[in-house]
């Protein structure tokens, strides 16, 4: 093992794969990348990208594991098994679409999926988290180390498990000249804040709330399941927001709560907008409006965030994720904050792939013993290595 660790570190340009599938469930994001070094020293292309569809009946069974309720052990041992196969299966087809062959893949991190979160400690349950996706199921197909469960050891060092993009974002964005916040919007919202000049104690990173998870669920039951996102916030541009109901969903004990902080679905999730959707029907609001209340409510939490805690200006807000091609919560956006609104696209890197892309940075600094999670994000007590190996 300690040989193949030593080849791989000593070529000079790796290629690699980084896997996520995010709380939506709507999709497996595979990014194949090239990196050179690690660490400060770290460099990489992204030689492609696909975002490969969950088939509808498994992320059925996936949501029902989302409810303690309605989950069992013998469900969670299966599905633990199929998501790895569902995650194999997808970097297999795009390594294959885009030429290349499974012996070219150095290494793979895989997020897998996350099915539960408790990012502290409540009545009965300890402060932890599970991310489900064998990474034993991969390895044995592509026959390269994977690096996998990169939260458990975040969280083992006393953090929040979350959020872990940010040391990648410190690595490739940091400025001496401007104050820059990052701000991720896939099923919920998390921002990385990085001063002018700052180090990587400096850094500020936390989920600001929902991103498009109350926007996503609210669209499917509004349509019934015919849609499943607003596609461009084309249905929210024709509706108004309810300015009284936003200063009330902004009182949730969630946006006062001290950093660094995560969540998840367990706190924004469908029973949280069911109940806010049929609230806002019974006050008369229309379809759109409902649409407008909600996507502005996404937007009003991250400035709120960043007005509370961020503790600086804010030069240019970055938006990545699902959420920087809704034109609708960009204007919210750009109407709420302060500061240029751009998208990873002016950078010329995408706003789909970032997630997935981090995954394979963060394998890569792993498999050099590179710590690689920035306590002042998670709250651990020290830099740690994330990640468990399966050679």
């Amino acid at each position: 093992m300690i040989q193949l660790l030593q080849k791989l570190a000593e070529k000079e340009e790796r290629i690699g794969i980084g896997l996520m599938s995010g709380t939506s469930v709507d999709g497996v994001d595979v990014a194949i990348v090239s990196v050179k070094g690690a660490g400060k020293t770290m460099s990489y292309r992204e030689l492609a990208f696909e975002n490969i569809a969950i088939p509808g009946e498994l992320r059925e069974r996936i949501f029902r594991q989302f409810d303690p309720g309605a989950s069992s052990v013998d469900a969670l041992c299966s599905l633990n098994f199929e998501l790895g196969e569902m995650f194999c299966k997808a970097a297999e087809s795009v390594v294959k679409k885009h030429g290349f062959g499974v012996e070219d893949i150095d290494f793979i991190g895989s997020h897998g999926q996350t099915l539960y979160h408790i990012p502290v400690a409540e009545a009965g349950l300890v402060r932890s988290t599970l991310q489900l996706g064998e990474a034993s199921v991969i390895a044995e197909r592509f026959g390269c180390p994977v690096v996998s469960d990169f939260r458990v050891r975040d969280t083992a060092a006393g953090g929040g498990g979350a959020p872990l993009v940010p040391y990648v974002d410190y690595l490739l964005f940091r400025s001496e000249s401007e104050s820059i916040a990052l701000q991720n919007i896939g099923g919920i919202g998390n921002v990385t804040y990085l001063p002018a000049g700052c180090s990587s104690s400096e850094v500020v990173a936390f989920d600001t709330g929902p991103g498009n998870m109350i926007m996503d669920e609210a669209m499917s039951i509004l349509t019934e399941g015919q849609a499943l996102f607003d596609e461009g916030g084309r249905v929210a541009a024709k509706g108004r927001a309810d300015e009284e109901v936003l200063r009330e969903l902004l009182a949730n004990p969630y946006f006062s709560m001290s950093i660094p902080k995560s969540t998840g679905r367990e706190l924004f999730g469908a029973g949280y907008t069911r109940e806010l959707v049929g609230r806002l029907q019974l006050k008369g609001l229309t379809d759109a409006d409902i649409m407008a209340t909600v996507t502005k409510f996404t937007a009003l939490t991250i400035v709120d965030q960043y007005s509370r805690f961020l503790g600086g200006p804010v030069d240019t807000l970055i938006v990545s994720g699902g959420g920087a091609y809704n034109e609708t919560l960009l204007g919210y956006l750009r109407e709420l904050g302060s500061f240029e609104v751009k998208t990873q696209e002016d950078y010329g890197f995408s706003s789909d792939s970032k997630e997935a892309v981090a995954f394979a940075l963060l394998a890569n600094d792993t498999l050099f013993g590179v710590p690689n999670n920035l306590p002042s994000a998670t709250g651990a007590r020290k830099p740690v290595v994330l990640g468990k190996l399966t050679m």
